[in-house]
Parts: C-alpha cells; sequence; structure tokens
C-alpha cells in the first residue's frame, strides 16, 4: 500500500464470499445487490484468458487472486497454460498469486490442494469449510516473507483458531489419506463418465465437466426444479449460475452412491421432458 499497489485483480463469475471485501472481489453483480456501494480496489479480468489479465495490470496492481475451479460460477475449471501464465505475469510484474481453495483445497478435486493439479505454488491460499469438518474454522496459509508482514495482533477472526474447530481439524486432516484421494481422483473420472452418457441421451444438456469430486452439468433450462426433484428422491445437489446442476458429495462416495445418483437424474430428466 506504501508504494500505492492497492489493486487486485480477479476474475467473473467468481465467488470469494459474503463479508464486504470478499463479497467486493466477487466477479457477480447479483451478489452485490443491496450490498451497495460496495468496495474499490478490485479489477474483473475473464476467466482463461491471459491478455484481459495483462490488460488491467497497472502500477496499482498488488496481486491476482483465482478460483482454481469457480464453483458458485457454474463449475469453470481453469485451464493448465492459463494458471501457468498467471503465474508468470506475477513473477514478471512482481505480483502476489492468491488462490482462493475454500471448495478445492482438502481433498475435493482429489488432490490436497486444488493447485498439485498445476504445478504452480501461490503466494498465498486460503482454506475454510471442509477444514473444521463442518464447524467453522478458516486459515490463510502465505509464504514465509510475506507472514513477517503481520504481526500478533494486527488481525483477528471470529473462525480463526478456536480449540473446537481445531480439534476437528485435525481429524480431517488425518482421515485425507492418500488412499482416500486416490479414490476421489477415480470416483470423480467414473462419476463424469457416468453424466457423459446421460449427455449423449439428453440433448439439452449443454456440458459435463469436473475435477475430482467437484463436479458440473450445463443445461440449457433452468436447473432449479431437477434440484427440487432429486431433494424429494433423496439426493442433495444445487443448480448455480442458473443452470448448472452443481454435485460436491462427501469424499467417501462409492460407486454404487453414484449409480444411485445417475438413476435419479434419469427420472428426473425423463419427468423434465414430459413437462414439455
Amino acid at each position: 500500500n506504501k508504494k500505492g499497489k492497492n489493486e487486485i485483480i480477479v476474475f467473473e463469475n467468481s465467488f470469494h464470499g459474503r463479508t464486504i471485501a470478499t463479497l467486493s472481489s466477487t466477479g457477480q453483480k447479483k451478489f452485490h445487490e443491496g450490498f451497495e456501494p460496495i468496495l474499490g480496489g478490485f479489477k474483473y479480468a475473464k476467466f482463461n484468458d491471459l491478455n484481459s489479465v495483462k490488460k488491467l495490470i497497472s502500477r496499482k496492481t498488488a496481486g491476482i487472486m483465482i478460483e482454481l475451479v469457480q464453483g458458485e460460477g457454474g463449475v469453470n475449471i481453469a485451464e493448465k497454460d492459463f494458471v501457468k501464465g498467471l503465474k508468470n505475469l506475477c513473477k514478471k510484474n512482481k505480483l502476489l498469486l492468491i488462490f482462493d481453495e475454500i471448495q478445492t483445497g482438502l481433498g475435493r478435486t482429489g488432490k490436497l490442494f486444488g493447485y498439485e493439479h498445476y504445478g504452480v505454488t501461490p503466494d498465498i491460499f486460503t482454506l475454510a469449510k471442509s477444514l473444521g469438518g463442518g464447524l467453522p474454522l478458516g486459515a490463510t496459509i502465505v509464504k514465509e516473507n510475506i507472514a513477517s508482514v503481520f504481526n500478533y495482533g494486527d488481525h483477528g477472526s471470529t473462525f480463526g483458531g478456536n480449540p473446537v474447530s481445531c480439534v476437528a481439524s485435525l481429524e480431517v486432516l488425518k482421515g485425507l489419506n492418500p488412499s482416500l484421494l486416490k479414490k476421489v481422483l477415480e470416483n470423480g473420472k467414473y462419476f463424469v463418465s457416468k453424466l457423459q452418457k446421460l449427455k449423449e441421451k439428453n440433448s439439452f444438456i449443454k456440458d459435463v465437466r469436473g475435477l475430482g469430486l467437484m463436479v458440473g452439468m450445463e443445461l440449457d433450462f433452468k436447473g432449479a426444479d431437477i434440484v427440487k426433484f432429486c431433494k424429494v428422491k433423496g439426493v442433495l445437489i444445487n443448480c448455480t449460475n442458473d443452470k448448472v446442476l452443481r454435485f460436491l458429495p462427501p469424499l467417501i462416495i462409492n460407486k454404487k452412491d453414484i449409480d444411485k445418483v445417475i438413476e435419479i437424474l434419469e427420472d428426473a430428466f425423463i419427468w423434465q421432458r414430459s413437462k414439455k
């Protein structure tokens, strides 16, 4: 800030949270409604478009922040060349590279951290949600040279390090062993392959994409009714960006469970077709 570097480049369709700063960094205007004026200092680039990032870099730029998989934005997966390009831009322009791993961290993608798929190490990354095994807990992990910026008492958090959540977190970390992560990768691929077969049978399914057990199915219509149908049948999913069914199953899901989900989705799509 002393050098006038007070801007961070973020991305369209991103979602970083609901506090005023993270809301302001979120690249979706619908989340800003009712909370204006949002904070300045954030510039919104196009996801997977390196040129759009280059155009926004200025003397004020302090860093680039990105979700490697945009969850709320529609399960959009960052391309490997794009992420490597961001790392090179940061190195060249002396910027911080920040990964929001709230959803992709701790095994969700089949690696302990999502960035391990890319061969790129960030300067800063964030964790929460899964970190406490369902209890409120968040963490910001930084390189040593950045950690020295903060002194004890400079910053605090309601979700930072309370004893009960930390005990739960230790149990979560114990459970994230290599065999579980391997299963997440295997079952994620199996799930996507099953969804791809559904896509072949239904022309209204535009795309299927996923990384580990973070999976999305894009429809050509709003998916809220499909979500409701599945809920009645005992399967909890949600719909992001209006038309993308998002699947975030427990990491211990097995192929039998996945087959059951596919069965219910098939019924949902039959029901959907019958409405027309």
